[in-house]
């Protein structure tokens, strides 16, 4: 049998140091998966002149999975015209190339962190998944041009049946895995296209007897998740709202560096095609000092496993292994508290890897 392959994009900032721990814990669990590095981003755009060269999408599709870091950074914030910088024509047209419409971004406290959680107490302890739909929505909408010299711009917000289905069987199959509540999230008071989005939902739903469906409209979702986050299982929204409220769910538990996330191709069968990358950004304020925490992008490299490659042990002892280190109190910068001693980037993988190889 072939070898599993991964392609593995650095990208820009932090990017390349915190993907590289995640490649050596995939390395010391997973020896047989081939890894492969392509450029992508500021740093790809800089190279070849183009964020998303044509060679790194043919490796992308050529392999069974895909481990990013992070793009982008103020260095291209300017650059013109606007397909050329790296969220728009790097991550955006990855995704988009790569037929990936369902992100996936677990957000769950670590009981060591639950000081790190901006809510008091047991009100911390937060467990749920947000499924964005990813590759429709304002994002992808036709823009106009603005006018008015330059005082007005219009974009547009565009959603199909199709696409709505696709994320919400996603989200009823994952509700089905855990507590079996579906929390569909929209604007229907205001938006058309949040209309149709309720009423396709609804139709999915018929489908999921077992499964319960709620809706809420996304300002009051918002206050849900700061006054009681532990009420909710699995929400799924569309993908401008799903950017804003799993950003806001993630901070739930204590920092964006904890949090992995997928994104895959919904109709893939039980081990879909998928990319996973860290919750957070690129961060190039820090990039390059050692202090980025690495954790997220590992946890995402346990989920690539998990979900791409069908390797359920090897997830499991990544995922524990953190757990582990985190008990012992070993913190990056991030998730120290004031006063507090912390480890750099390196010296968490060598912590993630020494548990690997005492406790498996």
């Amino acid at each position: 049998m072939a070898r599993p392959l991964v392609t593995v994009l650095p990208g820009d900032g932090i990017g390349p140091e915190v993907v590289e721990q995640a490649e050596r814990v995939l390395r010391r669990v997973a020896p047989d998966v081939e890894l492969v590095r392509r450029p992508i981003g500021g740093a790809a755009l800089d190279e070849v002149g183009s964020p998303l060269p044509e060679s790194t999408l043919a490796a992308c599709r050529e392999s069974d999975a895909v481990l990013l870091g992070a793009v982008g950074g103020p260095k291209w914030d300017n650059v013109q015209p606007v397909q050329l910088r790296p969220e728009i024509g790097g991550l955006l047209a990855l995704r988009k190339g790569l037929g990936l419409s369902a992100n996936i971004r677990p957000a769950k406290t670590y009981p060591a962190l639950l000081a790190a959680s901006p809510l008091k107490g047991d009100a911390g302890l937060v467990d749920l998944v947000v499924v964005r739909e990813l590759t429709g929505g304002i994002y992808f909408g036709q823009p106009r041009e603005r006018r008015e010299q330059g005082r007005v711009a219009v974009d547009t917000c565009v959603y199909s049946v199709e696409e709505i289905e696709s994320v919400a069987h996603v989200a009823f199959r994952m509700a089905r895995q855990r507590r079996c509540l579906v929390t569909s999230v929209d604007k229907a008071n205001v938006l058309e296209t949040s209309r149709l989005w309720r009423e396709t939902v609804e139709r999915v739903a018929e489908e999921f007897p077992d499964v319960q469906l709620e809706h809420l409209l996304v300002d009051n979702c918002a206050m849900q998740l700061v006054r009681n986050p532990r009420r909710f299982d699995v929400i799924v929204t569309e993908n401008l709202f799903g950017d804003v409220l799993s950003d806001e769910a993630a901070m739930l538990t204590g920092s964006l560096g904890m949090l992995p996330s997928a994104s895959l191709r919904p109709n893939g069968g039980a081990n879909p095609f998928g990319l996973y990358e860290p919750a957070h950004g690129s961060a190039p304020d820090i990039a390059g000092q050692n202090l980025a925490n690495p954790i997220a992008t590992i946890l995402s490299a346990a989920m690539l496993l998990r979900l791409s490659l069908g390797r359920p042990d090897a997830a499991d002892s990544i995922e524990k292994a953190v757990g582990r280190v985190l008990e012992r109190g070993v913190r990056t910068r991030d998730l120290a508290a004031d006063g507090e001693p912390y480890v750099g980037t390196a010296e968490m993988g060598n912590a993630v890897l020494r548990e690997i190889a005492e406790r498996g």
